[in-house]
């Protein structure tokens, strides 16, 4: 029970014993006879009921197992989902990640009430497919007051998108909750674990084979009847059903195709003006054009050409080659041997399509790779690299604000672009752009280059125009017509890549956003969760869960940095994460732990030597020596973190409020993040300090709280039961 990138804090196991007059209190299970008493006056020693330990039988092992599976497999499913459908939610991926840890958070709460969520979770999934396929939102144009629309010209609705995600993970998390309190709190969460890692490695099978929302559907729709059986309902059955079949249908319309990143939609024309036209996710995306039609358009694609020598146009690399209208132009253009990189494989594919057939040629290699990845990893050196039309429109999964290009465009990447090229090289970049890009991209290449950059200005588009920005290291770039003479905005740097931000601020957009998700999820946990009370024992672990979001949070973005923003890098790192939680629990579980106090110092001096070494030094090295420097450095504080919560959730009264209390805890996280717009990622270290520090003194005063509740005999009144 995990999002997509950001994993519940680490947790502890229970052992129930029972005391001189007769009260349970807890004692940590499968560690060394007499660890809790040594750390009694550490943390808070509640009593757990006998009730959450009741049942541990390999059948209820299994089916707290297949639930957290399912339930994490629903959440990569519904992020990826919605995010095609509805371009409202593609700025900000985190919005259903928010909804999910709310939903799963509420329904942990109820882990024990008489609400039954999970019995209308298939009515709930069956609203929220209803509505996406119903109501889309897609951008028709770029220009006119009303870009956004729905199916056949109709406005785009309000979306309700994150209430009905809620619902659905609502029951998802009851269902899970349940059983997840009939066990000792750290062995319900190592079950969990391993169900988490069950849904990663599903989802990226599922990735790897291209496979569409119809076999995504099936499989949760099939896990939602395993989870109600044995009391299914004929109206359940019917709901469920209906759900799979409109997935179904969706991924099975004709000229439409799934990548991990895209819901590409095609449609080929022909005739002299013929072309294969792409829209990915709901937006207009790219158009193939044969060379006879770009000639006569005389399309932008030539540009650079005018600024290169056709005697000296040996080697050519192209990063966001896209359906193949560069590459077409850099063979046309007698490039003697092309290297195109795409980070999408099915826009390759579809590039066979391309009237000219670019890809086929022998004088092209195609590079299915993230672009800043190929740059860092590649030895050749080229005479001209492109960066063409380099905007994926595409967010990192679960980060805001971070797109796939992100790091491509960065001062750091246009430099690491001059170290690759062969001497007398030209690099050029070209796009449709905001005034503001213009200015930033060109005072990037400045600053990278010493020169200032050739700036040929095409047509307008929506707000936007051509521009193409030529630079030739060696001297000035020849045939250049007008030199870039605007004003400077700051570059975009690996610590702060927000390029398409104007500022370092949170936009407007943004807060009011933060804002509607904190009052609705406030209502929404009081009405749907009870009192706020029974999560005042676990204060702490709601500050470890924030604390934890962004660790992981900053953590993803840097393997984003040092491997690329594929799926597969994306998809290890969270796999990475959760062994890293695992291996901590196991240890919990296993050896005697230090005092807090001392995992707590280790945990802030970990944070530390990630502040103090240098990002740019890990990007430097080679990749092998990069893998294993990022790992010891992501993964040691993780690891920590968890240690630290394990030993205090071992303890816990009720596993099902503290559990839910820390998922509300890494709500708050993921809204902190946007705290990076402003600050960059590296800022982020000194939150997750200052959160595991209130963590670690709420826990003291917990501790000294409930050690005014012992009984005359020495032994713990009753905390939390209800």
């Amino acid at each position: 029970m995990v999002k997509m990138s950001n994993l519940p804090d680490d947790q502890g196991e229970g052992r129930a014993v029972t005391g001189a007059e007769g009260e349970v209190t807890a004692q940590p299970a499968d560690q060394p006879t007499g660890q809790a008493g040594d750390r009694s006056q550490e943390r808070p020693a509640e009593q757990a009921p006998a009730s959450e330990v009741a049942a541990e039988t390999p059948r209820e092992r299994a089916r707290l197992v297949f639930a957290s599976f399912l339930m994490l497999f629903v959440e990569l499913a519904l992020i990826r989902w919605v995010t095609a459908n509805n371009v409202f939610v593609t700025k900000a991926t985190n919005f259903v990640l928010l909804a999910s840890f709310l939903g799963i958070g509420i329904g942990f709460l109820n882990a024990k009430t008489k609400r039954d969520y999970l019995r209308w979770t298939p009515v709930a999934l069956l609203l929220l497919v209803s509505f996406v396929l119903a109501f889309p939102v897609i951008l028709a144009t770029l220009q006119g007051p009303n870009p956004f629309q729905g199916l056949h010209g109709s406005p785009a609705l309000p979306q309700p998108v994150f209430l009905l995600v809620t619902g659905v993970m609502a029951g998802l998390g009851q269902g899970t909750a349940r059983l997840f309190v009939r066990f000792r709190p750290l062995r319900a969460y190592r079950l969990d674990i391993l169900g988490s890692l069950a849904g990663i490695a599903a989802f990226t099978g599922l990735s790897f084979l291209d496979q569409p929302p119809g076999t995504w559907g099936v499989i949760a729709c099939a896990g939602l009847l395993v989870l109600l059986a044995p009391k299914i309902r004929w109206w359940q059955v019917l709901a469920v059903a209906s759900v799979a079949a409109m997935l179904l249908l969706e991924s099975f319309l004709p000229a439409q195709e799934w990548s991990p990143y895209n819901k590409l939609v095609y449609n080929q024309t022909h005739g002299p003006t013929g072309a294969l036209y792409v829209s990915a996710n709901n937006i207009p995306y790219q158009a193939a054009r044969s060379l006879a039609l770009m000639h006569k358009q005389k399309a932008f694609y030539f540009y650079p050409y005018r600024h290169v020598p056709k005697a000296s146009l040996g080697n050519v690399l192209i990063i966001g080659s896209g359906t193949g209208n560069d590459a077409a132009v850099a063979l046309s253009e007698g490039a003697r041997h092309v290297d195109t990189v795409e980070i999408d494989p099915l826009l390759v594919k579809l590039g066979n399509m391309h009237p000219n057939h670019p890809y086929s040629s022998p004088r092209l290699t195609a590079h299915i790779d993230d672009g800043r990845a190929f740059l860092q990893d590649t030895t050749q050196h080229y005479n001209l690299i492109l960066f063409a039309l380099p905007d994926s429109l595409t967010a990192l999964a679960g980060q805001s604000g971070i797109r796939l290009e992100s790091y491509l465009l960065t001062e750091q990447s246009i430099e690491a672009v001059r170290s690759h090229l062969a001497p007398g090289g030209t690099f050029a970049m070209y796009n449709y752009y905001a005034p503001f890009l213009e200015s930033r991209y060109a005072s990037t290449i400045e600053d990278a280059f010493g020169r200032t950059p050739c700036a040929e200005v095409g047509p307008p588009l929506g707000g936007r125009r051509l521009a193409v920005l030529t630079v030739h290291p060696g001297g000035t770039v020849p045939n250049c017509a007008s030199f870039y003479h605007g004003k400077r905005i700051s570059p975009a740097t690996d610590d702060h890549p927000f390029p398409y931000m104007p500022g370092n601020n949170i936009p407007k957009q943004y807060l009011w956003m933060i804002a509607a998700i904190f009052a609705a999820s406030l209502l929404l946990v009081r009405v749907g969760g009870g009192s706020f009370s029974r999560m005042r024992n676990y204060v702490d672990l709601a500050f470890m869960g924030a604390a934890f979001l962004l660790l992981e949070t900053k953590n993803i973005v840097q393997f984003a940095l040092l491997f690329g923003t594929t799926w597969l890098v994306n998809s290890l790192v969270f796999a990475g994460v959760l062994l890293a939680v695992y291996l901590a629990v196991e240890t919990a579980s296993h050896l005697r732990l230090p005092r807090p106090a001392v995992l707590y110092a280790a945990l802030i001096a970990s944070l530390v030597l990630t502040w103090v070494v240098p990002q740019a030094s890990l990007v430097g090295l080679p990749i092998v020596a990069r893998f294993f420097a990022g790992s010891a450095l992501a993964f040691a504080p993780i690891y920590l973190a968890n240690l630290i919560f394990a030993q205090r959730f071992a303890d816990v009264a009720t596993s099902g409020d503290a559990f839910a209390a820390n998922l509300l805890g890494a709500m708050v996280g993921g809204v902190l993040e946007y705290l990076a717009l402003i600050t960059g990622y590296r800022f982020l270290l000194i939150v997750i300090a200052v959160l595991y520090g209130l963590a670690f003194v709420t826990s003291r005063y917990l501790t000294r709280k409930q050690s005014g509740g012992m009984t005359s005999a020495g032994v713990q009144a009753p905390v939390g039961v209800r």
